[in-house]
């Protein structure tokens, strides 16, 4: 026949074609050293001339070697207490700032890091990072591979053009044994013929599709409403870092109501003008971030007066739970003494604040289950400890849910 034949091995460049879909080119593509560096570094650094918190990486492949550098970004402290020359001096230049470690990162991300930073640096001048969050919790959009459906184009064209070879190779050999030529058969015929012959090879692909596609489902609904790592950008660069971290600001200095009731509160602007009433200019942006906390109450810090149309902050919200969940923070905190960072992982070290935990259901079961209730000494739980100590002994652990942190209605109510 003429034209293209579905041979037995028909599906083979098919399955070549689903693979690099949904495996490539992923599967074997190279660290993206620019997203590494926006991700983990550029709060911090330029990739050029040194900056106010971080020393620059323009030329940071001549200054150090690859080693070193690998050492460094896993643990900067590390180094420092071992007396390293070059990085105890780094550390005093930017004034005993103490780099975040790394030590999740590879080894080919780190040096591919330093390949963009090398490139980038010498293509244009590198501008000062800013506080900008993004929602890293969303996945990275990426391009379509239009490389890879090329060369499976390019298969398949080979494959058939070989399928013709022997097919006319086949057609000259039977020619000089005298066999005759088959009867033509039409290309719907030819389907038709492959699909009765092939009935469980079908079956069992299918079955294969299905199971996939319910694998694939089973996931993407399981992560519905799943926000970790949500980072939005607000639309004042506050800095926990900056204020929890390196000034030590109490948490509840600002979110007061995480020790009095259900919600922590996002403080009014009247809390930051406690401080910046008098401290007028930011670490890393200037007079730029405070101002905008003056023009929402309407202040003048020349004159120090109020005027008569202040505006609302519009913070965006980073956690939330469903409404059919019941969460108490003063429960959490002023009871069980729990700390922040708990649920909300090293704020302190973020510059924009981001959604650490995944708050699901299944989260905060496990960590009721693995939580110790500390019952000594705190007069919330001091006849109920007496009680728990007579049931399970003196010498059992109470976690939380000994004590009802289990019951469906503790949070649906």
């Amino acid at each position: 026949m003429n034209g293209f034949y579905p041979g037995k091995h028909w599906f083979l460049p098919l399955f070549l074609f689903a693979f690099i879909t949904f495996n490539g080119p992923d599967a074997i593509a190279q660290p993206d050293g620019e997203a590494l560096f926006n991700n983990n570094c550029k709060q911090c650094h330029s990739t050029g001339d040194d900056i106010v918190i971080g020393p620059g990486l323009k030329g940071i492949e001549a200054r150090r070697n690859n080693e070193w550098i690998i050492k460094w970004v896993h643990n900067s402290q590390e180094m420092i207490k071992a007396g390293d020359p070059y990085g105890v001096a780094l550390y005093k230049k930017f004034n005993n700032t103490v780099m975040t470690p790394f030590p999740n990162l590879k080894e080919d991300e780190i040096l591919a890091i330093m390949e963009y930073a090398k490139a980038d640096a010498a293509k244009a001048p590198a501008t000062t990072p800013t506080l900008t969050g993004a929602p890293s919790g969303v996945p990275e959009k990426k391009g379509f591979p239009w490389l890879w459906v090329g060369i499976v184009g390019l298969l398949l064209v080979v494959y058939n053009v070989l399928t013709q070879v022997q097919k006319g190779l086949q057609r000259a050999v039977d020619a000089r044994n005298g066999i005759p030529p088959p009867v033509p058969v039409t290309q719907e015929r030819a389907v038709k013929n492959w699909i009765r012959g092939n009935k469980k090879l079908i079956a069992v692909g299918l079955i294969v599709l299905f199971a996939f596609g319910s694998w694939k489902g089973w996931y993407a609904l399981a992560a519905v409403g799943i926000n970790q790592d949500y980072q939005p950008e607000q639309p004042i660069h506050f800095s926990h870092k900056i204020h929890a971290g390196q000034n030590g600001i109490n948490c509840v200095y600002c979110h007061s109501g995480a020790e009095k009731g259900r919600h922590a509160n996002i403080p009014s602007a009247n809390v930051c003008m406690n401080c910046h009433k008098y401290v007028k200019s930011g670490t890393i942006t200037g007079t730029t971030e405070i101002s905008k906390i003056y023009a929402a109450l309407d202040y003048d810090p020349n004159t120090q007066q109020y005027g008569n149309n202040p505006k609302p902050i519009q913070w965006v919200k980073v956690h939330n739970l469903p409404d059919l969940a019941y969460f108490n923070h003063a429960q959490h905190v002023k009871v069980a003494k729990l700390e922040c960072q708990k649920c909300h992982g090293p704020v302190e070290e973020m510059d924009v604040v981001k959604q650490f935990s995944p708050l699901t259901m299944g989260w905060c079961i496990n960590c009721h289950r693995e939580t110790e209730v500390n019952m000594e000494d705190n007069s919330y739980y001091a006849e109920l400890h007496k009680n728990l100590k007579a049931k399970y002994g003196p010498e059992a652990k109470l976690t939380v849910d000994k004590i009802g942190g289990l019951e469906c209605a503790r949070c649906h109510y």
